[in-house]
């Protein structure tokens, strides 16, 4: 049982990380995307492959 719970808490972590990373990449002004070189339509992208893998 205590496996079960580990996995959510985990999981729940994760998603949390994801969540951050996106809003964070999303708040940016499109300049500031551009300077770091990205588009606003990859911000999930780029959370997801940072959080979870390629």
């Amino acid at each position: 049982m205590t496996g079960m719970f580990d996995k959510l808490r985990a999981a729940a972590r994760k998603r949390k990380a994801y969540n951050g990373i996106v809003s964070e990449l999303t708040s940016l002004s499109e300049r500031e995307l551009s300077d770091i070189g990205i588009v606003r339509s990859d911000a999930h992208r780029i959370a997801r492959e940072a959080v979870y893998g390629a």
